[in-house]
């Protein structure tokens, strides 16, 4: 489909004299289209499209049906059932009453072209230009950031399921691309054994009999995987299909090859969860849990704006695996937010999103305050509130030396592997001096003590943190993160964003930038029509406690 280029057009008259008719006291998308605009051209959309063929369907339309879509949590079905049958739909897109639309298949292709182009980002960032252009969106304000899980478009597979799952898939496909190969070189049995996908009501209960199939699965896979890459049997393309390289992975990672002999592995010899694959039709969800929450999936970070006198809008999305902790993003969303003009004086996030390193990156390099409260240590002294921690230590940075609380100086003092961009040192104690310590019970649980700590200054960044968190400045300056809250409840429970509708990292990327979307779309026109921001809910019999 080509792309031929045009101004967007009017509202057709019937159109307009029926929408106004119908709603009287005006529409969400009414008010949209009156007082926003339609946010996109088809000029923005060139890229994505060939300049010959048959003629594409108004791109601008689809960006803002897309949009529109997410605002409602509709599916491809709904979403042109609407397009076709409501009159304030039509009004948005400048359709005349009798236009039957389009099939639903056309947003996925769009979709699709969008993912293809890299262009996941534009329907967001275009948005967000256009706020700027209204003054609805300024930058050097307040903004805050939250995560919160998605659950991957998977069924949760124990380890023989994935296993006997992921080589039926590969064969699957095989099938599909090499059938004559597959049906001279494959083992009669095979046909039984992998015919249907595998569940766990039909596996075998006893450890032995799951034991000797987990052998035999991998003893088949292994076999299918060595004619593959044995170069005189193989199709030449079967070793690029994306299942293949799927089995191979997984087979290594469930798997052990030792003398020729396949080894089923232990669960502590398995590699850890940020690299090991979960399913084989969503090679990118892992495994993860924060608190009590478990789950195979991602992690969306949304973070918006949060001046009182402009509606909040959501200005970054990020979506990462699971495994991916709230520290490692900050400093990838400081630097999007830099490339959109659109970064904070204050950035407010929870202790997740902080680090000694991050105080002070975001103030040198893109003169941000990042407030959040400072981590609680991780020793055991720390979080215990008991015996000596790093507190207790007098450290003389320029003699590289630190004086233990019993007057014991330290007997190395070693540059290790930086975190998070930052020098980290190593001070040991000498063992001697602590065996016969009297307050040893109270320092260390080893033969000796040992800390760690990072550069002076971020030494002293710490120090003024945990000062200034005590005050009553910061208590009212990080009362303003709760709002975020609210916008990942509202994304999670209203529009569905915690469970992926898409498989892969960058479909699920383009869901929560979609979902991000609705949400300014949403925000923007409540903010024209003066509706205040809703209040936390408090149920009626919490309300008498006040």
């Amino acid at each position: 489909m080509s792309l031929h280029a045009h101004a967007v057009p009017d509202i057709p008259e019937d159109t307009a004299q029926i929408a106004k008719a119908v709603f009287r006291k005006g529409n969400s998308y009414m008010t949209m289209r009156d007082e926003l605009g339609t946010f996109f051209t088809d000029d923005q959309f060139v890229d994505l499209y060939p300049a010959d063929g048959q003629p594409a369907f108004s791109p601008w339309r689809l960006a803002l049906v897309c949009v529109m879509q997410f605002a409602e949590n509709l599916t491809d079905r709904q979403t042109a059932d609407a397009v076709r049958a409501r009159i304030d739909w039509k009004y948005a897109l400048s359709l005349k009453l009798d236009d039957t639309g389009f099939d639903y298949s056309i947003l996925c292709e769009f979709r699709q072209r969008l993912l293809v182009s890299g262009a996941s980002e534009q329907l967001l960032n275009q948005m967000l230009s256009h706020f700027k252009s209204l003054k609805l969106l300024k930058a050097r304000g307040k903004q805050r950031t939250d995560s919160t899980h998605v659950l991957a478009a998977i069924r949760l597979l124990n380890r023989l399921e994935l296993i006997g799952e992921t080589l039926h898939h590969a064969l699957n496909e095989i099938a599909v691309a090499a059938p004559l190969w597959l049906k001279r070189w494959v083992d009669p049995v095979w046909f039984d054994r992998y015919e249907r996908s595998f569940n766990e009501y039909r596996l075998p209960l006893a450890d032995a009999e799951r034991d000797q199939l987990a052998l035999t699965i991998g003893q088949d896979g292994l076999s299918l995987l060595q004619a593959i890459y044995d170069p005189s049997q193989r199709p030449t393309s079967l070793r690029d299909l994306k299942s293949v390289v799927t089995l191979r992975q997984v087979w290594v990672q469930q798997y052990a090859l030792n003398d020729d002999v396949l080894w089923w592995r232990d669960v502590k010899n398995l590699p850890p969860c940020d690299l090991r694959i979960q399913s084989p039709y969503d090679r990118e969800a892992r495994y993860s849990n924060k608190g009590t929450v478990n789950w195979v999936g991602y992690k969306i970070h949304l973070t918006e704006t949060c001046d009182q006198e402009t509606p909040h809008l959501i200005n970054h999305v990020e979506t990462t695996r699971g495994t991916v902790q709230d520290v490692e993003v900050v400093d990838k969303i400081h630097a999007d937010l830099a490339i959109q003009e659109c970064l904070p004086a204050q950035h407010i996030a929870d202790t997740g999103y902080s680090s000694a390193g991050l105080f002070q990156d975001s103030q040198t390099q893109y003169g941000i305050d990042l407030i959040s409260p400072v981590r609680v240590g991780r020793s055991w002294q720390e979080a215990a509130n008991n015996g000596f921690g790093l507190s207790h230590f007098q450290i003389d940075w320029e003699h590289r030396r630190v004086v233990c609380p019993m007057g014991k100086t330290s007997s190395s003092w070693t540059l290790c592997p930086k975190r998070q961009g930052h020098d980290v040192f190593y001070i040991k104690f000498r063992e001697p001096d602590c065996r016969v310590c009297p307050a040893k019970a109270d320092c260390t649980r080893g033969k000796r003590r040992t800390i760690s700590i990072q550069t002076a200054a971020l030494y002293g960044i710490m120090q003024q943190k945990r000062k200034f968190q005590a005050s009553d400045e910061f208590r009212a300056l990080y009362q303003q993160r709760a709002g975020v809250e609210g916008t990942m409840s509202h994304a999670a429970w209203t529009l569905g964003a915690r469970r992926a509708r898409y498989r892969g990292q960058e479909k699920v990327h383009l869901q929560n930038v979609l979902t991000a979307a609705a949400i300014n779309l949403t925000r923007a026109v409540n903010w024209l029509n003066e509706i205040p921001r809703a209040k936390t809910r408090v149920t009626r019999f919490k309300a008498l406690a006040a």
